[in-house]
């Protein structure tokens, strides 16, 4: 009876050390773009699981839904680490969502290139990848393009796309057209009125990758700007591509993750972080094309370079818009763009 009692306490006491464990499991909920989300899992949420001991909740959306539900649990947030664009986390950190972040806790954090250490400003972020937008075109149908300027030739009339300025790349357009047309001012007024003045000429603004990967394999189009990590994607159209980098430089642009203010589980967010910036995992990434490196120890092999934001001379050929920038601008920017060009 002795013994049996003395099993059945064992057995008891086995159970509420099991259940407390299970108890004292945490949660971690990122909010993050809905895109890839399987691979990131792969090579990011599973194994950081497997290190911590805790589970990973990822929530998705664009930049926009996803401030608004920061917004929404300010005083109680549900959210822990957040992964948006460098302007989109500016517009955040600005409404107080963001805490500042100590980079002291980040051992990975002196690998990174230096456009992707606190590129917000104010300590409030660090970049995970970056993505480089060069000028696609037709090698059968045109002899070459050497400049964004090569866009408003005679020979592209009918023939090209660019972005519509609501999208994400669309106010890097904008930024390559006032440059190569030697504009000014930060309203970008002359990138603006040299677009405005080929609007006819233009097949379509388009508002996403699968959009202009169905015009170059129509062949509707033989030249446009192109985000590097949906290059893959256009050769497979199987048409004559070729990637240029013109001698003003690629637009550029680049995603950071941040730390909502008042999480619970800051702790645990600083350790996926430094994670995920570690040169095994951004190497992970960037060999499945999923997103290119700013850590600046990874070494791809050719075939994976070729689909990444990726080496010197890419790397030199950056034009970042400034995020702050963006956000004064946008709306504006909006504005004009529907009076003159979407009308």
């Amino acid at each position: 009876m002795k013994n049996t009692l003395s099993y059945l306490l064992a057995g008891g006491l086995a159970l509420l050390a099991a259940g407390a464990a299970q108890a004292e499991k945490r949660t971690l909920v990122i909010s993050a773009y809905p895109i890839a989300q399987p691979l990131f899992a792969k090579h990011v949420y599973e194994p950081f699981k497997a290190r911590c001991g805790c589970d990973i909740v990822v929530e998705t959306g664009n930049n926009a839904d996803r401030i608004a539900k920061l917004e929404a649990h300010r005083a109680s947030p549900v959210i822990d680490l957040v992964l948006l664009s460098d302007f989109g986390m500016l517009e955040a950190s600005n409404k107080g969502l963001i805490a500042p972040l100590d980079y002291a806790k980040l051992k990975n954090y002196g690998q990174l290139y230096n456009f992707a250490k606190n590129p917000i400003g104010g300590n409030f972020a660090v970049g995970y990848t970056i993505y480089s937008v060069g000028l696609v075109y037709r090698s059968d149908k045109i002899s070459g393009i050497k400049s964004w300027q090569d866009l408003w030739r005679s020979d592209l009339k009918g023939r090209i796309s660019l972005p519509d300025v609501s999208t994400t790349q669309g106010p890097l357009m904008l930024q390559m057209a006032d440059l190569a047309w030697g504009g000014k001012s930060d309203d970008y007024a002359t990138g603006m009125q040299k677009i405005t003045a080929i609007k006819n000429n233009v097949v379509t603004f388009s508002k996403n990758s699968a959009q202009l990967s169905s015009l170059f394999a129509q062949d509707e189009i033989w030249a446009a700007p192109v985000a590097r990590f949906t290059w893959s994607q256009l050769l497979k159209t199987g048409m004559p591509l070729k990637w240029s980098i013109p001698a003003e430089g690629q637009a550029a642009g680049m995603n950071v993750m941040g730390i909502v203010s008042q999480s619970k589980n800051a702790d645990l967010a600083y350790q996926l972080i430094d994670f995920w910036l570690s040169k095994e995992v951004q190497t992970a990434l960037a060999m499945d094309l999923v997103d290119s490196p700013v850590n600046q120890q990874v070494v791809l092999p050719k075939d994976k370079a070729e689909f990444n934001t990726y080496g010197a001379e890419q790397i030199r050929s950056l034009k970042f818009v400034k995020p702050e920038l963006i956000l004064k601008q946008r709306s504006n920017w909006i504005a004009q763009w529907n009076k003159a060009i979407s009308k």
